[in-house]
């Protein structure tokens, strides 16, 4: 019932004098990323899923019969329909429909990793001019990244685990462009100086691509990054620690919270101190939809651009080139 009473209220405000009108979306794929997004815009306050387009029509009608959501046989029908547009299709097929978008003057969204090479994310980015161009990195959205980031102190060292438990989703990419590009963009995001080093290695073992990889990352500032992504483990498993001068923060993806210690020096005594940081937990996927909405509008909101997804994608094309 308050679900109910929120979204109808959300409704009404939109309504309001002044309140601009919701953003005309579409959603292109609809497999279990593109889904997750027509499930939030059907009723996310701003937004007016105008539609949906996958080339395969047993999967628009299944997201079409969950979500009311209206199917368009032909991308080009979809674009002439709306303002914005999430892309969620396979990796290899982000340049092309991103461009096609783009080029139609849309605002876009597509889903990590931005392009399957540094010459379509360049592609990508050639076709922005004015528009917004947003990256589809979730986890940047975790409201517990964001509390670690809002402590504004690169770590000296972290250590991230990412271990997740066989799916036949996403094996069209190795484990560092399905799931180690995450962390690898909230590293950039912790520690903006240039990596110098890329040690690596990575071996598949139920797909004929990289499955389970470990990386070690020199940052210029000093800092180093040891981690460790796997798609064939038997429980799945999201942390990362990060060690700062004076302080340690360890952070679960999952269950949003970040415990921490401090070393507090006071007449000639050093303590260590609980230290943990305050969580507001919120779903990722709907916290990165609205900063993506508001960018729309011209807004402030935190994003990842195309030129931080680029970066993100170079970073781990440089390990997969590491471990081969």
């Amino acid at each position: 019932m308050v679900a109910a009473e929120e979204t109808e209220e959300a409704s009404l405000n939109s309504l309001l004098p002044g309140s601009p009108p919701p953003l005309r979306v579409g959603v292109f794929g609809t497999g279990a990323m593109g889904r997750n997004h027509v499930r939030l815009l059907s009723s996310l306050p701003g937004a007016e899923l105008a539609g949906i387009y996958d080339p395969d029509p047993r999967s628009a009608e299944a997201a079409a019969r969950d979500y009311g959501a209206r199917i368009f046989p032909r991308l080009e029908e979809l674009a002439g329909e709306i303002e914005a547009a999430v892309v969620a299709a396979p990796t290899v097929a982000h340049a092309d429909m991103g461009c096609a978008l783009l080029g139609r003057g849309l605002h876009v969204l597509i889903e990590k990793p931005l392009a399957a090479s540094l010459a379509e994310a360049d592609r990508l980015l050639a076709h922005t001019g004015d528009r917004v161009l947003a990256v589809g990195h979730v986890e940047f959205f975790n409201p517990a990244v964001q509390a670690l980031l809002a402590v504004g102190t690169p770590p000296r060292f972290v250590e991230v685990q990412r271990l997740g438990v066989f799916s036949p989703r996403s094996l069209d990419v190795d484990v560092i462009l399905d799931l180690m590009i995450h962390d690898l963009q909230i590293l950039h995001a912790l520690d903006p100086s240039p990596v110098e080093e890329v040690r690596a290695t990575g071996i598949p073992v139920l797909s004929p691509r990289i499955d389970i990889a470990n990386v070690r990352l020199q940052f210029a500032s000093g800092g180093v990054a040891n981690l460790t992504a796997s798609r064939v483990s038997s429980e799945r498993a999201r942390k990362l620690r990060a060690f700062l001068p004076n302080r340690y923060y360890s952070l679960d993806y999952q269950a949003q919270e970040i415990k921490g210690y401090r070393l507090e020096e006071r007449d000639g005594e050093r303590r260590i101190l609980p230290d943990d940081l305050t969580v507001e937990r919120a779903e990722p996927l709907k916290r990165e939809l609205e900063a993506f909405l508001a960018a729309c509008r011209g807004k402030s909101a935190p994003r990842v651009d195309g030129e931080r997804g680029r970066q993100a994608l170079a970073t781990a094309l440089a390990v997969v080139e590491a471990i081969r």
